[in-house]
């Protein structure tokens, strides 16, 4: 039985953010600060007692096929078992894909929701589902590109509800943001939180000239000039609030611009991002792919080139402290996981073996080095494939190989932080096509993530005009912990 802690937290209401402040606050541009501003002060949640310290989100866009990597359907007809065989693992009673053997050997970590549901049967609008916890209908019409309006990312309300106090930015998104049918994907952004709380984006950390934008001075600033600039900005923040009686807006502004500096001047920043201070050893454990063709998506047979150092930058920065990093399963405008057309070549041998060792190799590493016990990682996509090879259910045009678009029934992965390996939550029917018991939504999901991080699901934020909001609207999966 899922149960949900009933007890809301008050907060006090912002004061008003007037057009005199709007515009002072747009004199802080004078300052070069080339990163974006990352932190707005903590609003002191109610909160569980704490299960996990921070999160890896592994957002395997364009949607990845259950019944073909974690919800087998060995007995089925062939048109919906498909190709693919199912193999032992080390959770006991519990098969995967042959083609995840890596996986297959760390599955005593990981719990599946077989029983994920949605009736949102378009990338955008199901990824701002999946990514927020929230209904991606805005009246009749779905939401499919970013507005001010959107709910924020769950990085963006970790930042916001209990940000860090060191210099790294709270949310970090790899490798790129993600884009589709002309717009950037919804859900990854802070929409109604405002900018500052956006994620902090890498780049790609599997190229061999791989720097991270903003986290070095301009040529033309020197450290003694840096240290001027920091100091000219605290005393013009400390008038100006003084001024004008220490509005709310104010003195978060003050804090994430702190954030700003702090990033700016920072060596631990720098060397959590340096890929060169771990070992070759390491960085083959993860995964290169050394002959990728970078001009091809995954979906043109361009692999996941990004995978595998991407999932070992995730590491480092949670062990330096970063509340929460998405991982994406594709690169910018790839859709990796949407195999509509030839679906299972694609598996075999453009997705499926970077990725089966890049998220094993995490998941160990992470268990070696005891940080997996605080550490929640979770693995899904905006939804899944339809259970009958050649279905059409979309007009993205697939074909008779493929496997279309299907919201109707698909599998979360859960591990660490708390969660019980090996656990079985919810089910599919015969043909993986709708939940058989427990069906879960992403409301549901977002709880259970927000839970895990020991973060009551009805603890409330304000946001930039002063408005409550839940963080959850769902239910945890209480029965995935203990």
């Amino acid at each position: 039985m899922k149960r949900r802690s009933n007890h809301a937290h008050s907060l006090p209401e912002a004061a008003p953010f007037t057009r005199r402040a709007a515009l002072q606050a747009g004199s802080l541009s004078l300052f070069g600060l080339s990163l974006p501003t990352l932190l707005r002060a903590e609003t002191r949640p109610q909160r569980n007692p704490r299960l996990a310290k921070s999160c890896i989100l592994y957002f395997m866009e364009g949607g990845p096929a259950h019944q073909d990597l974690w919800d087998m359907k060995p007995d089925a007809p062939s048109e919906y078992r498909g190709e693919f065989k199912p193999i032992a693992t080390s959770a006991s009673g519990i098969q995967i894909c042959e083609h995840l053997p890596n996986v297959a050997q760390q599955m005593h970590r990981v719990a599946q929701i077989r029983s994920v549901r949605h009736t949102i049967n378009d990338h955008n609008a199901g990824a701002y589902y999946m990514l927020t916890g929230r209904s991606p209908l805005e009246g009749t019409q779905l939401i499919t590109r970013p507005g001010r309006k959107d709910f924020p990312a769950i990085g963006s309300v970790l930042a916001k509800i209990r940000p860090s106090n060191g210099a790294l930015p709270d949310f970090v998104h790899i490798p790129e943001l993600l884009f589709n049918n002309g717009a950037n994907l919804p859900g990854q952004f802070a929409g109604l939180l405002g900018g500052a709380l956006n994620a902090y984006v890498t780049g790609d950390p599997s190229v061999p000239d791989f720097s991270p934008p903003g986290l070095e001075l301009e040529n033309s600033v020197s450290p003694a000039r840096f240290a001027r600039r920091q100091k000219l900005f605290e005393s013009l923040m400390d008038r100006t609030l003084k001024s004008m009686g220490k509005p709310t807006p104010f003195l978060e502004m003050r804090s994430y611009h702190r954030k700003a500096f702090e990033l700016l001047g920072s060596n631990q920043t720098r060397d959590a991002f340096d890929l060169t201070k771990e070992s070759n050893a390491t960085r083959e454990r993860y995964g290169f792919d050394h002959e990728a063709d970078r001009n091809l998506r995954a979906r043109q047979f361009g692999g996941v080139p990004h995978i595998g150092q991407s999932m070992l930058l995730a590491r480092r920065l949670i062990e330096a402290g970063v509340r929460l990093v998405t991982v994406c399963g594709g690169r910018r405008a790839c859709q990796a996981w949407d195999t509509h057309r030839q679906h299972f070549p694609l598996l075999k041998r453009s997705l499926l073996p970077l990725s089966d060792q890049a998220f094993a190799t995490l998941l160990m590493d992470l268990d070696e080095r005891g940080l997996l016990d605080e550490t929640l990682i979770v693995a899904m996509g905006e939804f899944g494939r339809t259970p009958r090879i050649g279905q059409i259910t979309s007009s993205a045009g697939a074909d008779a190989g493929g496997r279309d678009h299907w919201p109707d029934c698909f599998t979360a992965l859960f591990a660490g932080g708390g969660v019980r390996g090996g656990a079985v939550y919810g089910a599919s029917d015969k043909y993986a096509a709708y939940p058989a018991r427990d069906p879960v939504t992403p409301e549901d999901i977002a709880a259970t993530i927000y839970y895990a991080l020991g973060i009551a699901p009805s603890t409330e934020f304000v946001d930039a005009m002063g408005r409550p909001h839940a963080v959850a609207m769902g239910e945890p999966i209480l029965e995935m912990f203990g």
